[in-house]
């Protein structure tokens, strides 16, 4: 990442990560990395997601336009406030996004491996 915007995406990413809310930090921590992952950052996965929320993680991540309400009412069903839900989806959100972001500046730099890499 350019260094003139690397503290910009810290105060991001700590921001929608370890700031207080009604979710806990690690199960953000861990929605953020199984998004990037599945936008084509090779990282590990950091905790885990519950099984109520992975396909949620997923619709965020792939394709966050087809989130319906039929999404949240089952999130709000599985348990999760309104609140936590909109803490989750920053958090896929995030990780979709930055990772992609990180790609295209390997491509743009030339990097066959972001190119290939999904």
């Amino acid at each position: 990442m350019d260094s003139r915007y690397a503290r910009y995406t810290q105060a991001l990413s700590d921001g929608v990560l370890n700031s207080p809310g009604e979710v806990d930090s690690l199960l953000r921590h861990a929605v953020e990395a199984q998004a990037a992952k599945l936008s084509g950052r090779a990282s590990h996965q950091i905790g885990h997601v519950p099984a109520a929320l992975e396909g949620y993680i997923t619709k965020v991540a792939l394709s966050a336009y087809k989130v319906t309400d039929q999404d949240i009412e089952a999130l709000c069903a599985a348990g999760y406030s309104e609140d936590a839900i909109f803490e989750l989806t920053l958090s896929a959100a995030l990780g979709a996004g930055m990772a992609r972001l990180e790609r295209g500046l390997s491509a743009l730099k030339g990097e066959i491996d972001a190119a290939q890499s999904h």
